[in-house]
């Protein structure tokens, strides 16, 4: 953002702490922030005339916090959406002006949840604009419903093959491609970018590795496996999952941990 609106000639101001903004919001009649993460004071919100609005990906109150998009889809919601709401001094809690309901396909991973959720947001923010230069009120958020989302580490991705398959294929596509999905051959790194749930008819134990077909499939529990599509090795590009294991020489027994 700061080098294209250095690009277009658009002041960008990159505070250090949240008091550092004082100065430039008083000219400012409204303020609307988008993925900014921090918790600003009452004396900050209450400077320019309207106060502050945010564009929230998920339907609130469900899934307050850092992570929407990928709670929701490790949660297995089948609905999200976007709100446009008024900051107030809690966290994701003030009242909201707009809301639109955004359908999750069972296969799409996060990274294409949150492009689709972008393309909503001039829509919604331009409907909220609209209804505050009217003096429309926004409505209370209700207390019913409410959920967290907390922060993702790279630890959230590590995969555990102990779970049944529509569970690891939830966090693959949650944290797809930030902070990306994994597991460990050998002290390996090998990321997980795309899979699905597959059925066999033997018996995997979880993490075991089975070529069939050119496909790798892998052992989950519950008698379930998962079927690899795309993946990428450490230091390496994405590459399709049948032309890793062409070059990884598996044997019969190998396994992820």
């Amino acid at each position: 953002v700061a080098r294209w609106a250095s690009t277009h000639d658009i002041e960008c101001i990159k505070p250090v702490a949240s008091a550092d903004l004082l100065d430039s919001l008083a000219p400012l009649d409204l303020i609307i922030t988008i993925g900014y993460g921090v918790i600003l004071p009452a004396q900050i919100l209450s400077v320019p005339r309207y106060g502050f609005i945010n564009l929230h990906f998920s339907l609130l109150p469900a899934w307050r916090g850092a992570a929407p998009v990928q709670r929701a889809i490790l949660h297995g919601d089948q609905l999200s959406g976007v709100t446009v709401f008024a900051l107030d001094s809690g966290m994701d809690t003030g009242p909201i002006y707009v809301q639109r309901v955004l359908p999750l396909e069972p296969y799409e991973d996060s990274g294409e949840v949150l492009t689709r959720m972008a393309v909503l947001g001039p829509e919604v923010i331009a409907e909220s604009l609209q209804m505050i230069a009217a003096g429309v009120p926004p409505q209370v958020q209700s207390f019913d419903g409410v959920s967290y989302a907390a922060k993702v580490t790279k630890a959230d991705g590590r995969i555990n093959w102990r779970e049944n398959a529509i569970s690891v294929h939830r966090q693959v596509r949650a944290f797809t491609p930030i902070p990306g999905t994994w597991t460990t051959r050998k002290e390996s790194i090998l990321n997980v970018d795309r899979a699905r749930p597959f059925p066999i008819d033997c018996e995997l134990a979880s993490g075991e590795i089975l070529i069939e077909n050119g496909n790798v499939i892998v052992g989950c529990s519950e008698g379930t496996a998962l079927i690899l599509e795309e993946v990428t090795p450490a230091g390496k590009k994405t590459m399709s999952a049948r032309n890793w294991a062409n070059g990884a020489r598996l044997v019969k027994g190998d396994r992820f941990v």
